[in-house]
């Protein structure tokens, strides 16, 4: 593989882990999909905040 492209290849996965992440945290707990899926759809929202939040300050304190 080219080590060029290597740190690309996590976000591939990204969203396919947040969405699982997602799913599983809500539906430990609510029983019934409408409900697992919007919190499901809630948290990952949040994560997709935090995540970008992160990057955000990480490139702003590269820059410096």
């Amino acid at each position: 593989m080219n080590p060029l492209l290597a740190p690309k290849i996590y976000f591939v996965d990204l969203p396919l882990l947040i969405v699982l992440i997602s799913l599983v945290y809500s539906g430990t707990r609510h029983e019934r999909w409408p409900a697992i899926l919007s919190e499901a759809f809630r948290w990952g929202f949040r994560l997709v905040v935090f995540l970008v939040a992160i990057a955000v300050i990480l490139w702003v304190v590269n820059r410096m």
